[in-house]
């Protein structure tokens, strides 16, 4: 086990049995929270040179610690940690979990939450806009006109020729 999370208010504490530990409402998560206003994947604890990082997976009602609402950080045992409004208290050692030193900066020193799975998986391209989809008009002589997908600073490229 490498720590718990122990409810404030009341409840039993939710062992930490991973390195990495997905939270969210759905039943596919590591550790399910089921409250209407907690995210099917709300946040990501990942445990890193012995201590637990936290990082918000776009959730909508977003992850705090110690009561300032953050993106990615370090959470040091003891913090208190808020998902959505469920407050816990992250309990572990990190001299037990392997940390030697200081503790590391705040945010993952490594780069495993930079990247979706499915691009690190070489599913998904880096670049959307390689693959990005084409949408067709039609004229009033009935032929096709082609709009390309743009960024917003872009202006629409329509070609002149039927599709």
């Amino acid at each position: 086990m490498y720590g718990e999370l122990t409810p404030l208010g009341g409840g039993d504490p939710i062992p930490l049995l991973k390195k990495q530990l997905l939270i969210g409402r759905r039943e596919s998560c590591d550790i399910v929270l089921r409250f209407a206003n907690v995210s099917a994947h709300h946040c990501r604890l990942v445990l890193n040179g012995g201590y637990w990082y936290i990082r918000d997976m776009q959730s909508r009602n977003g992850v705090k610690v110690n009561g300032i609402r953050v993106q990615e950080k370090r959470v040091d045992p003891g913090d208190k940690l808020s998902v959505a409004k469920h407050d816990y208290e992250l309990i572990y050692s990190p001299a037990d979990l392997g940390a030697v030193g200081p503790p590391p900066a705040d945010d993952l020193p490594n780069e495993i939450m930079t990247e979706s799975l499915l691009s690190r998986a070489g599913l998904k391209s880096s670049d959307s806009r390689e693959k990005a989809p084409q949408y067709a008009g039609k004229k009033a002589d009935g032929s096709f006109r082609r709009y390309d997908v743009m960024d917003d600073d872009e202006q629409l490229k329509m070609p002149d020729r039927p599709v």
